[in-house]
């Protein structure tokens, strides 16, 4: 059965807290795992929401700031550790390359497996497989930095009653679907598209064309929202969100569940990131996030 779920393993900004780690997000996407900006204590964090090595196909850093990387040293070390029979591959800005070297062989370990490089530099799509295409796009901060996006191809859904109309049934639904067409029904009379799913990823960047393709008809979109609207002009100078910044361009795109996190300390109560993103007036599903929970992509409508 495939499963379609974000494990939260870090919510903090650049100071964890008593309650917050630093930053860490697996996506798990049918039998693949992306993991998103593993700050500090992400090995740990893994253990405690019970997340292997072994779930990790992609490793996804936006910039190299520390509460978003820290942690690579040791999960790429762990990936090594526990000789994971697969490839993992590893999408970070090109700019950061020689943060990232200084991360993979931050101490001596014994390299098990291939850890695949592939630096990005512009925006674009990153990578196809069946079940999703990757594509970066570039972000507005004080070091380079990027979001990502998984959009799944779209499909077909047959209609019973359309079907059942033209007389088709059995062994022939599969293949009206395989070759487009059986005697003089086509397949668009029989079914219709079914939209692939989309998540997006953004985390440190002031408001910006890069945040808006993101989003855009997100089924999931988890957003750094590090301010309050209150400190609006902190955001600005240090390259980040406010709450209801994060929540408006979640609405103009038509995000259907938005994940609020990275949180700065100086805030104490979660409750108000919830009513600033409803006073923006996003109406769709909303997620003020806390380490260690999980959250499911919305099934399809």
């Amino acid at each position: 059965m495939s499963v379609r779920e974000l494990v939260v393993l870090g919510t903090a900004s650049q100071v964890p807290t008593r309650h917050r780690n630093h930053n860490g997000y697996l996506l798990r996407w049918d039998g693949e795992g992306v993991l998103f900006d593993p700050g500090e204590g992400t090995q740990r964090q893994m253990q405690r929401a019970g997340v292997a090595a072994h779930d990790l196909n992609r490793i996804c850093v936006t910039h190299f700031h520390g509460d978003h990387s820290l942690g690579l040293a040791g999960v790429i070390q762990r990936i090594n550790l526990d000789q994971v029979p697969h490839e993992v591959t590893a999408h970070y800005p090109r700019s950061g390359q020689r943060f990232f070297d200084r991360l993979r062989y931050a101490t001596a370990y014994r390299e098990t497996v291939p850890l695949t490089e592939a630096p990005v530099d512009a925006d674009g799509i990153l990578a196809v497989t069946p079940s999703y295409t990757l594509e970066a796009r570039k972000l507005s901060h004080p070091v380079e930095s990027y979001g990502y996006r998984l959009t799944e191809p779209d499909g077909r859904r047959m209609l019973p009653g359309r079907l059942a109309a033209h007389g088709i049934k059995g062994p022939d639904v599969g293949r009206i679907q395989r070759e487009g067409r059986l005697g003089n029904v086509t397949l668009d009379e029989v079914s219709e598209v079914r939209r692939g799913q989309r998540f997006a990823f953004v985390m440190d960047t002031r408001l910006c064309d890069g945040v808006h393709a993101l989003a855009e008809g997100c089924d999931l979109l988890v957003i750094e929202s590090t301010f309050l609207d209150e400190d609006a002009g902190l955001a600005e100078d240090h390259g980040h969100l406010t709450a209801g910044q994060a929540a408006a361009a979640a609405r103009d795109a038509g995000v259907r569940h938005l994940v609020l996190t990275h949180f700065s300390q100086r805030y104490a109560e979660p409750e108000e990131f919830e009513r600033q993103a409803r006073a923006a007036g996003f109406e769709g599903e909303l997620t003020v996030a806390y380490d260690l929970q999980r959250v499911q992509v919305p099934k399809r409508r």
